[in-house]
């Protein structure tokens, strides 16, 4: 490939050679280190490449081998640049394209985020405008390892973050963790009290003294502690709240008495059966659209923030929707142009009332439940039995009943503090009054 380019920069032709002795003509080339490639014979003759220099010292060679050459081709830059010298608005609008492509691809045209599904691309690409980084900006100012620090800081369940330039694009991969919801969260009422102030956060939230609660009334099944004192066994019945694992040690003396506590975060994996009430309602009734053949088009160009269009959307439908696309022009795979065109139409429809059949609502409620045992399956809780029932009126319809469900139900809280007061100090201050 580069090969090739330097013989396009430098001109080559293509020749054909006839005549007593081409064998000797070709020897002699080589001897005089004229390069020679895609040698094809022709007949008689020999039809070959060499360079626009080599060709210039054919002359002495061929008077002696007494041979002719026919010039086939000429190609390459030099005669490019010949054939039209005198078209100098073609040299110049394709130096200025040259000039604007080398100025484009110093900017940043288009984010793309790849991995979110909780925080969607409207909401990170505005946080990322807070802190400066935003379409249309220079790549010299786009600093990838600040914008992945900035990301983890601002949301806590993003657990890893890649940013890069590939092209006019900046690219961030997102992988999100799963089992964290900032609502779950706020509903435990935990507040800042719960963590400290330190620089390694992690450690200290490690040996902070916790307490595993239950997070919902249930019946034990399985309990495996590894730090703290159990206070529940298998097969005991707990409610929201109770204490299941105690994170504070009692310290006794030989007459069985409290001497000191001892504090420690609890850890263990404690099951329960629990049940968990499923509602879900659906309509019976549905509005089907007969699109008709009236429409509004609007065609648009966008430069920049600059937009130009064509058409209208302005109707009177009373029942109409809106359809927009829009494409962003590239150049190979990551040159994104600051140039965008699309298309919005306006479609009318007339929409009747129809109503579902029982068969259909049967599904589309089986669908949905199928989709909420399987959420609770990825989240590792198990539905051991279900009493849903299926009901349908005039007007709605309904799937309700009672999950059995076997699944962790351990939740941590800071553990209480406890004093313990100095006897020996009580009994001296009795005598002492005495």
């Amino acid at each position: 490939m580069i090969q090739s380019i330097i013989r396009y920069v430098h001109g080559y032709v293509k020749i054909r050679v006839e005549g007593y002795s081409p064998e000797r003509f070709l020897n002699l080339c080589s001897h005089h280190q004229i390069y020679i490639w895609g040698l094809t014979p022709c007949g008689n003759a020999y039809e070959m490449y060499m360079s626009l220099k080599g060709f210039k010292k054919l002359r002495p060679i061929v008077r002696k081998t007494h041979t002719r050459i026919q010039l086939v081709e000429r190609m390459g830059l030099p005669f490019f640049l010949q054939k039209y010298r005198k078209r100098k608005l073609f040299f110049i609008s394709f130096f200025l394209c040259l000039g604007l492509l080398y100025f484009y691809s110093s900017f940043i045209w288009d984010i793309h985020f790849e991995g979110n599904e909780k925080w969607t691309n409207e909401t990170l690409l505005e946080f990322l405008e807070e802190k400066e980084v935003t379409p249309h900006m220079p790549k010299s100012k786009v600093d990838c390892a600040l914008i992945v620090k900035e990301i983890r800081k601002a949301y806590d369940d993003i657990v890893w973050v890649s940013a890069s330039i590939d092209g006019s694009r900046l690219r961030i991969q997102i992988k999100e963790n799963e089992d964290t919801f900032r609502e779950a969260d706020a509903e435990s009422g935990n507040t800042s009290d719960d963590s400290t102030a330190s620089k390694d956060g992690q450690e200290e939230e490690t040996l902070t003294p916790r307490d595993l609660v239950a997070a919902k009334d249930g019946v034990i099944t399985s309990i495996i502690t590894r730090t703290g004192v159990p206070q529940v066994h298998v097969g005991d019945t707990v409610k929201k709240g109770d204490v299941l694992v105690s994170g504070r040690i009692e310290v006794k003396n030989d007459a069985g008495e409290v001497i000191d506590y001892q504090y420690q975060a609890s850890d263990a994996d404690i099951f329960a059966d629990t049940q968990l009430v499923y509602t879900d309602t659906m309509s019976t009734k549905y509005k089907k659209k007969h699109y008709e053949k009236s429409e509004r088009r609007l065609y648009y160009l966008k430069i920049g923030s600059r937009l130009i269009s064509v058409g209208t959307l302005k109707n009177d439908y009373k029942e109409w929707e809106l359809h927009t696309s829009e494409h962003q022009l590239k150049l190979g795979e990551n040159f994104y142009l600051p140039v965008s065109y699309g298309s919005k139409i306006v479609k009318s429809y007339i929409s009747k009332e129809k109503s579902y059949t029982k068969k259909e609502i049967q599904q589309q409620l089986s669908q949905n439940f199928q989709l909420f045992s399987k959420g609770l399956e990825e989240q590792g809780i198990q539905i051991k039995d279900n009493h849903v029932n299926i009901q349908i009126g005039e007007n709605s319809a309904s799937a309700k009943g009672t999950l059995y469900l076997n699944e962790s139900i351990a939740k941590e809280t800071k553990t209480e503090i406890m004093q313990i007061e100095d006897q020996g100090q009580e009994n001296t201050d009795q005598k002492d009054t005495d």
